[in-house]
Order: C-alpha cells, then structure tokens, then sequence
C-alpha cells in the first residue's frame, strides 16, 4: 500500500512538474518568414517546443522588417528563428539595449552570404564575366526582357531589405549610366525562377542572390567580384538605409543571422531558449535540406519531418535528454 501511495506520489509530482513547465512556456508565437530556409526551421522549432517543452507553439506569417519591428514594439511574435541581422541592425541593438529582445544563437553558423552572381559557364567562356568590371564592358550580353535598348540586372523582390542593399549597390556602381535597369522580380519564387530559366538554356543572367539556397546548391554560379573587397562599417551605416545619398560600392559582408526572441518569453521559458541558443545548421547542411525540399515539392512541415526523423545526431545535442525522450515518443507517433 505504502509502495502504491509513493508511486502516486511521484506520477503526481511528475504530472505537476510537466504542468508547470507547460504553464511557463505557455503560448508560443513562432515567426514563418516566406523563404524556404526559415520556414524549415520555423518548423522544426514549433515541434521541438511543442513536444519536448510543452510549448502551446503556433506559426505566424513573418517577415524581416515587419516582424523585428513588431518584436520590438509589442514583445510579439515571441520568436524569429532566422533573422538577417544586418536587415536592420540599429533597431534590434536598440531592442536588445532597451530589454526588448535577445540574439539567442546564430541559426546559420557560417553566416549568411550575398552577392551579384552570374552563372559559371559564362565565366568558362570569358573569365572577366566574373568581375563587374567584364560585366559592364558586355552590358548587351544581358538582355532586358521588355526593352532591347537596356540591360537588365534581377534584384530583390519588393519588401525584402535586400531591395535596399542591391538598389544602393547599384547605384554605387553607377549601372545605371551603362544601360543597366534593377529589375524587380516580384517573388522569391520569380526570382529563382529566372535563375533556373537562364541556366537550363545556357543563356546571360545577372542579379542579386544569397546562400544557402537550394538554388546556388542546384546551380553553379560565381558570385560577382567589385574588386572592392568589405567596407562593412559602410555598409552597415549607408547600404543598408534606404535614404543612403552616397552609397560606395563595396562587397556585402557576411551576414549574422541571428535566432531572436523576446526577452518576455526568455524570462518566462528559459529552457525552451537554451534550446534555440543552440539549434544552429552550417550552409552544407542547410543546401542539402532545402535541395531535398525542392527536389521533393516538400512543404516546411513535411521537410521538418524528414529532418527530425533521418538526422537525430544533428537536432539531439541541442535538447535535454529530457526533452529528447518526449521528442522521440512525438516523432514515432507521426
């Protein structure tokens, strides 16, 4: 009897304490950003808090500006899992300054990386196609869609902060003046699109992309040199503002990208933050994710499955062993 009583003692202690640990955590706002990489990892980290930290956790549509801004003036959505930090450097050191948010691990170790990239059987062919200088001397080589008088360079979708960086890099470059117009693709998607499109007929391409991607994992491209090398102090105070004057041209720095939280929901659930301080991927590991994403069609739901089924030596030392178990139990559910 006395065995049976200690054994309800402890279930009961074991319930209450995962009660508690649910009611901290409670719920959980997780930023869905609209390319694939972020999305992948928006849901890798709603499964993981859900059932290995008794999160209530939930997606919501995100993106770079309006979710870090939204962060910063009303504490939500509780977390960005993959924020370009250099997008708007100024407000998240204020965020962090004034204990709004916290950079709690790096989502890519390696940074991310940005550039004007032109496809490498045109460098094959004519070497100094890979400097920007070959490329304005061969401007008719990239022909605007529209306007056979222009040029065209692809550039960043309207809304995305690289809008701003590879507008001023082009207007620092003055491309303008040699017949160049920055085309707005209208879509992540249009833009991969127009990559695929130009390699796949071994045509001229030119325009704004970033790693990792399925995209420069799928395709060989050589990222464009200014022969400028990084002036990031520049960058960070004139390239990335809209209302630049004078932008110089300069090489865009790799890029922190960041996991960034509330310091409401830090405070408030610190296990699941020790967690996403560690969940980090290389740029090898995260192409060969979104390559099998887009040779499968697959959704972040579905490439997160995949992820947590077939590679638990990656996602297991960013957990408690604890918290490991529960995910394992989820996962053999599905």
């Amino acid at each position: 009897m006395r065995r049976n009583t200690t054994f309800a003692a402890a279930a009961l202690m074991l319930a209450t304490a995962s009660f508690q640990a649910q009611a901290e955590c409670g719920k959980v706002a997780i930023a869905d950003m609209n390319w694939s990489s972020a999305t992948l990892i928006a849901n890798i980290d709603r499964f993981i808090l859900e059932h290995g930290y008794g999160c209530d956790a939930e997606l919501v549509p995100g993106d770079t500006m309006p979710t870090g801004a939204s962060m910063i003036e009303k504490s939500e959505p509780d977390v960005a899992p993959e924020m370009w930090s250099n997008s708007m450097k100024d407000a998240l050191e204020r965020g962090v300054a004034e204990k709004r948010l916290r950079l709690v691990g790096k989502s890519l170790a390696d940074g991310g990386e940005e550039g004007f990239w032109v496809p490498k059987y045109m460098v094959d062919k004519d070497p100094s196609l890979g400097t920007i200088q070959g490329i304005m001397a061969n401007a008719k080589l990239f022909k605007h869609p529209e306007d056979p008088e222009l040029s065209a360079i692809m550039g960043c979708p309207a809304g995305w902060n690289c809008q701003i960086t590879s507008g001023n890099i082009f207007k620092s470059l003055k491309m303008e003046e040699a017949g160049f117009e920055l085309i707005d693709p209208g879509s992540g998607a249009g833009l991969a699109g127009s990559i695929a499109k130009a390699y796949e007929r071994e045509q001229p391409w030119l325009g704004y992309y970033w790693a990792p991607t399925a995209i420069l994992g799928k395709y060989n491209m050589v990222k464009v040199d200014f022969g400028t090398g990084v002036d990031e102090e520049h960058f960070t105070s004139c390239i990335t503002d809209p209302d630049c004057d004078n932008p110089k041209t300069t090489m865009w720095p790799p890029s922190p990208v960041h996991t960034v939280i509330t310091e409401e929901f830090a405070s408030r659930a610190p296990e699941a933050a020790a967690y996403l301080s560690k969940r980090a991927f290389s740029n090898s590991e995260m192409n060969a994710l979104l390559a099998w994403m887009e040779e499968n069609q697959a959704d972040g739901d579905i490439a997160m499955e995949n992820f947590m089924t077939r590679f638990k030596n990656t996602w297991t030392p960013w957990v408690t062993a604890e918290a490991s178990k529960k995910i394992e139990k989820a996962l053999s559910e599905l």
